[in-house]
């Protein structure tokens, strides 16, 4: 069986792509791993940028999801044991607000509402890929649905399922950097209400971060597996009492916290990011470190350019040469400019050595005082390389 367009994979990435295709009129069949509404109850925190929020907009999405997103009007950038430190606010770059917390859930169910109003896609949930091989006419995924096996072709297939069917596929290298550092993730009630304000603070362990959302925070607290492994292990007063040594005094005391997970840092990123009639986005193309946001705002550039490629291309010459050609050098810059930045901003704080300190300190300060130097940050987090 031949489609035109297949998306492996339909969370909030795989999805936008679908939603972006409907909108432009391409037919599309999306495969998703998971039984219908299964992502719903997510309540992982999204870190949308300014920029994503734009992208929902156009699609007709924003408007169901403003109420529950929580905004980002505030940024407090620190580094523990130093004075110095930098404020970017929403209002000082003339923006409704810097980014946006939002659960995992929420968007998918969004997004799939936003999907069910069109006819021209196809979507076979509980949908198992096994199997992608990229060809010189068309692209082949093997699935299994129902007990029983499958296998779609192409003119383009899409692999945005954040990596879980790639395999070795012929043409493509995944390139991966382990930091030996983990994530713990979770929510957190504090004493002082968090005025729509994101901490980012660096310590030696790793950078330490609070999102507001709803009424609380949500936590991510990075360092060495073993480190982490530790606080992970504690009991929720001792993890209350660690934070509030490991954060300081800026939100007042932690009086709860949920349930918390953890899971391995790493920069990973394939090249290329396509093979003949394939195509790799989101984290499947490039996973990043945490420390700056930037990962799923990424991936849903990848979504929404690559969409507008295909519509611009006429169907006889999708997943060809030039078109994969085309696509790798409109997010190369991109894609590498956020990993570059990611991994610059953990070596450069995630270590306590002798000298390095003062300086860090002193570039916060600096960075508070340059106006220019922050605006450009704001359109680079905001919108990426076209910022």
């Amino acid at each position: 069986m031949t489609e035109p367009v297949v998306i492996v994979g339909g969370g909030p990435v795989g999805a936008t792509l679908a939603l972006t295709l409907q909108h432009k009129g391409i037919a599309v069949t999306m495969l998703e791993a998971r039984a219908e509404g299964a992502a719903y109850q997510d309540q992982r925190a999204l870190a949308l940028s300014y920029g994503s929020r734009t992208i929902l907009e156009k699609l007709g999405v924003w408007e169901k999801l403003e109420r529950q997103a929580t905004a980002i009007n505030t940024i407090h950038i620190s580094q523990r044991g130093s004075f110095g430190r930098s404020l970017l606010k929403a209002q000082d770059h003339d923006l409704p607000a810097l980014g946006y917390v939002l659960s995992y859930g929420v968007l998918a169910r969004a997004l799939d509402e936003a999907l069910a109003e069109f006819t021209g896609v196809t979507i076979i949930a509980e949908a198992e890929a096994t199997h992608i091989d990229p060809g010189l006419e068309k692209a082949a995924v093997a699935f299994n649905h129902q007990g029983q096996s499958h296998l779609l072709n192409s003119s383009l297939l899409v692999l945005a399922d954040g990596g879980r069917s790639l395999g070795d596929i012929a043409g493509i290298q995944r390139e991966t950097k382990m930091y030996g550092h983990d994530a713990l993730v979770t929510k957190v009630k504090c004493e002082l209400p968090h005025h729509n304000i994101a901490y980012e603070r660096f310590t030696p362990m790793g950078p330490v971060a609070l999102l507001p959302n709803g009424e609380d925070f949500s936590l991510v607290w990075t360092g060495k597996q073993a480190e982490v492994a530790k606080v992970m292990a504690l009991e929720d007063a001792d993890f209350l009492s660690q934070l509030h040594q490991h954060f300081g005094d800026r939100v007042g005391h932690f009086l709860s916290v949920g349930k918390r997970l953890t899971f391995p840092l790493k920069l990973s990123q394939l090249n290329p990011v396509t093979a003949p009639h394939l195509v790799v986005i989101g984290n499947a193309a490039q996973t990043m470190h945490p420390v700056a946001g930037q990962g799923f705002n990424v991936g849903l550039r990848d979504a929404c350019e690559l969409a507008q490629l295909i519509a611009a291309t006429e169907p006889i010459s999708w997943g060809q040469d030039a078109m994969m050609r085309a696509y790798q050098r409109s997010r190369k810059t991109d894609t590498q400019r956020g990993l570059m930045f990611t991994d610059f901003l953990v070596n450069l704080f995630s270590n306590d050595l002798v000298g390095v300190s003062g300086l860090r300190g002193m570039s916060l300060g600096m960075l508070h005082l340059l106006k220019p130097v922050k605006s450009r940050l704001v359109r680079k987090m905001s919108f990426g390389s076209r910022g």
